[in-house]
């Protein structure tokens, strides 16, 4: 029987069989990723960590899409991100947003316990850093992942590209900006496998269960062992300092403004067009 343990506005946060799962939920949106969800995210994520009846978390997302990415919509003044650092004297040079992003994905790499993600439909952008930092993740085989704002926007907020592929897949994935299928991920070593849409929720508990009824504290040591190797290469130190490129790219560069400008001229289509056009032409997407 599932039991409801929070109640939070745009994830819903469920336990059952020792699996806590976390939905990303503002269907709506392709579960775009607002300061709200991203911090509510984060809250479940440690709320599944201290339940002792839990021994895995799960992430997926409600409706037709995993997650679109960032939302981009104008955001609430008087909202105020956790983790956000406002001030005269970091303001314009080190990238809040970006460094908050790492932050909250952060989380996911430090929680004591796996994190799996299960992802179906379209992963772009946010939604691929989210399912690039998870521990395990099982996607669709028709799911369509990849980062385009790459093409005229910035570089990733979190750099997962080169920890997650060989280096001529992350360069590329990093500079086309091109989308692959769930099937392709799979393929490449993005993700650990795929399966068919239409099953995706089965096979996913198959891998699931049994792996629900190892000792929550094996599971964690098994998890900081190979943590401990990949930081010890670096990758927490690529990862904390990726805002430096996301800045250049987005502030910096001369060519910065060009996809705002392209937005305020004829809306977002219109920076779409401007941005993918090209790929669109030749058949990517």
């Amino acid at each position: 029987m599932t039991q409801v343990t929070h109640n939070f506005n745009f994830v819903i946060y469920r336990v059952e069989d020792r699996i806590a799962r976390i939905t990303l939920n503002n269907p709506e949106k392709r579960n775009a990723l607002s300061f709200p969800m991203r911090d509510e995210f984060v809250q479940a994520l440690k709320l599944a960590e201290s339940d002792d009846s839990v021994s895995l978390v799960l992430i997926d997302g409600a409706g037709s899409s995993f997650c679109s990415g960032y939302d981009l919509s104008p955001r609430d003044p008087k909202y105020t991100k956790n983790g956000w650092v406002s001030s005269e004297h970091f303001d314009n040079w080190t990238d809040q947003f970006a460094r908050s992003c790492a932050r909250d994905w952060l989380t996911i790499w430090d929680l004591m316990k796996p994190v799996v993600a299960m992802v179906h439909g379209h992963c772009v952008a946010g939604g691929t850093e989210i399912m690039s930092m998870v521990d395990i993740c099982f996607v669709a085989d028709d799911a369509r992942i990849g980062y385009p704002p790459m093409r005229g926007m910035t570089t990733p907020d979190t750099l997962y590209f080169p920890w997650k592929m060989s280096m001529a897949r992350a360069k590329y994935l990093q500079l086309t900006g091109n989308s692959v299928t769930g099937k392709e991920a799979a393929e490449m070593g993005w993700v650990a496998k795929s399966f068919p849409a239409e099953s995706l929720y089965e096979d996913v508990m198959r891998e699931l269960r049994p792996m629900s009824k190892i000792a929550p504290d094996l599971l964690s040591a098994n998890k900081q062992s190979l943590n401990q190797a990949y930081e010890i290469m670096g990758f927490k130190t690529a990862i904390s300092m990726g805002w430096q490129w996301h800045l250049m790219s987005g502030h910096v560069r001369p060519g910065a403004k060009e996809f705002g400008e392209k937005m305020s001229e004829g809306g977002l289509r219109n920076a779409l067009d401007w941005r993918d056009g090209a790929f669109r032409e030749e058949g990517f997407v």
